[in-house]
């Protein structure tokens, strides 16, 4: 199907930022998707567009990775720049009426906007969530445990001496994200450009050299406590070998009032990719209230 597209630059704090706009004549109320890293630009969430026959669907890439503006300026990488930088975006595009999906650092960033106080918000798809650091690091140190020893004593050798550039380190992200983070082989070319536009200097100005090694200044970041004051109807997704694990999103879960949650098996932490057909007809499905 071929859907209406629109493009451009919109201004925020600290430069500009591109976004896409699909499915532009479609009625009903349009989703904008809020993608995860901090840094990784929209590519791999690119096969949400198939939901354009119903809505339209609204990309954008965060300051500093993909498409947008590149400041070199790590003051910028602060939670609330890029939570004032979404308000901008929905205000720059007219979503006076608007349903959030945020996919791992982007959930944190989506929940952070709705409890700064944003109105307008429909509903709300956490998939893959990053909500709780401390959580988030626990659950990653756990499944480091049950990595080849060749991995675990890469990554800590590395952590010893702070050297993350070797490539034993390299070589155990590698395995590590092949688990956890995509286990398609190869990896499709959506994600293999999220990866090639990814913004490193907010990543690691934010977390760190890798996901299981946080090093920046969300290394604290924790949301459970203000979970229960959503007041939007939530849905969460995650990957039964996610980083971001079962367990943990289930805590989030009962945590929200209202909220549901789905495990879509034979996937980890990109799992719109790993099992596409499943993942959309959960978000159609969840989206389907509010046509």
């Amino acid at each position: 199907m071929v859907y209406r597209e629109s493009e451009g630059m919109i201004a925020v704090p600290g430069g500009r930022v591109w976004y896409r706009a699909a499915g532009c004549d479609a009625p009903g109320v349009p989703l904008l998707l809020v993608h995860g890293g901090p840094g990784a630009p929209h590519d791999y969430l690119e096969n949400l567009t198939s939901l354009a026959d119903e809505r339209p669907v609204f990309f954008y890439d965060q300051l500093g990775c993909g498409r947008s503006d590149r400041p070199d300026d790590p003051s910028l990488w602060r939670v609330e720049r890029f939570v004032a930088e979404l308000a901008e975006v929905r205000r720059a595009l007219g979503l006076s009426r608007v349903n959030l999906l945020g996919q791992s650092w982007g959930a944190m960033l989506a929940v952070e906007y709705l409890l700064s106080g944003a109105l307008g918000v429909e509903r709300l798809m956490l998939c893959a969530p990053l909500l709780s650091s401390p959580l988030w690091i626990a659950d990653q140190r756990a499944l480091l445990r049950n990595m080849p020893p060749k991995v675990r004593e890469a990554v800590a050798a590395a952590e010893a001496n702070g050297n993350f550039d070797v490539s034993s380190y390299q070589d155990a992200m590698t395995a590590y994200y092949q688990r956890h983070m995509c286990r398609l082989n190869p990896w499709p070319d959506c994600l293999q450009r999220t990866f090639a536009g990814f913004g490193m200097q907010a990543y690691l100005t934010m977390w760190g050299p890798s996901e299981f090694t946080c090093t920046g200044s969300l290394q604290t970041a924790d949301l459970s406590p203000r979970l229960p004051e959503l007041r939007v109807p939530t849905f969460l997704t995650c990957g039964r070998y996610d980083e971001a694990t079962p367990t943990t999103v289930e805590r989030f879960c009962r945590l929200i009032p209202g909220a549901r949650m789905e495990i879509i098996e034979e996937a980890s932490h990109i799992h719109n990719l790993e099992q596409p057909e499943e993942y959309l007809s959960i978000v159609r499905k969840f989206l389907a209230a509010n046509v």
